[in-house]
Order: C-alpha cells, then sequence, then structure tokens
C-alpha cells in the first residue's frame, strides 16, 4: 500500500462512522482508531510478518462473506460450544431491516451457507453465512453494537 492509498484511506475513515479500522495485507498493516476526545484520530502503521489472504474488491452494495470456523483463527471453543467470530470490523445488525425478523434466533438449526446477520462496514452490508449446520445457542452482540476482526459473534453447537 503506497502513501496515497493510505491518504485515502484516512480520508474515508474521517468521513465514515467507524471508531476503529484494522486492515493487514502481505507484510503490511495499518490500525486506525477515533480518539474519544475532540475526534482526533489516531493511526499507527507496522510492519507484519504472517501472510493474510486480501479480501476481493467489493463492487455491490451486499457482499457475500463466509465464516470460516473450520480454520483456527476464527474457531474457539467456548464452555458453551463453538464460536463463530467476525470476519471482519463493521456494526452487526441481526436482520435485514429494522422492521424485518431477525436472520437467527437462539435454539435455530441453521444451515450450512445460510445468512446468520450482516455486518455492516463503510456503508456496505456484507452477509455472513453460516460454513456449516450447527444450532445457535448464544447470540453475544446486541443489535447495532460494533464489532471487531475475529470477535465472537455466536456461540454455535455443530450438527
Amino acid at each position: 500500500m503506497d502513501f496515497k492509498d493510505i491518504k485515502e484511506l484516512i480520508r474515508v475513515f474521517d468521513k465514515s462512522e467507524l471508531n476503529k479500522l484494522r486492515i493487514k495485507e502481505a507484510d503490511f498493516e495499518i490500525s486506525m482508531q477515533r480518539g474519544f476526545e475532540s475526534g482526533v484520530t489516531t493511526v499507527s502503521t507496522t510492519p507484519y510478518v504472517q501472510s493474510v489472504p486480501t479480501a476481493a474488491q467489493v463492487s455491490a452494495p451486499v457482499q457475500q462473506t463466509s465464516v470460516a470456523v473450520s480454520s483456527e483463527d476464527n474457531k474457539s471453543n467456548t464452555k458453551d460450544g463453538l464460536t463463530i467470530n467476525a470476519p471482519m470490523v463493521g456494526t452487526y445488525y441481526g436482520a435485514p431491516s429494522p422492521e424485518s425478523p431477525d436472520f437467527v434466533k437462539v435454539g435455530d438449526i441453521v444451515k450450512k451457507g445460510q445468512t446468520l446477520c450482516i455486518l455492516e462496514a463503510m456503508k456496505i452490508m456484507n452477509e455472513v453465512e453460516a460454513e456449516f449446520d450447527c444450532k445457535i445457542v448464544e447470540i453475544l452482540i446486541q443489535n447495532g453494537s460494533p464489532v471487531e476482526y475475529d470477535m465472537p459473534i455466536f456461540v454455535v453447537e455443530k450438527i
């Protein structure tokens, strides 16, 4: 990522409603966090040695994002079961619109490919789909709450 791209990213972040943003690409990492006092934006960059696949370019307002809970990075065992973690930073929405019912609720049996929630990032709605058949044991995030990358969203039991 060159300096021009970083400046554009900062400009877009400042105009967005996001409080935090972290991007990792090959050996480059950038983190931005909106300060809690007087709207200050903090930007830090550090070299990153682990290779992480980059997300595909978004060309439509809705992007399909599968939660790779089968990999060690997005799976964690809790006393209640597996967790499905956020594949990106964004705002959690449990339904497609405020007047619509939630995609899933506690106790639901979810099939592979079924939409679990929407994560909004920079005005783009990203659907998070189930990677495997499972039962929703607990929903850990409230509607409209911000989520960070790899933050647990659901506790599930694999079927």
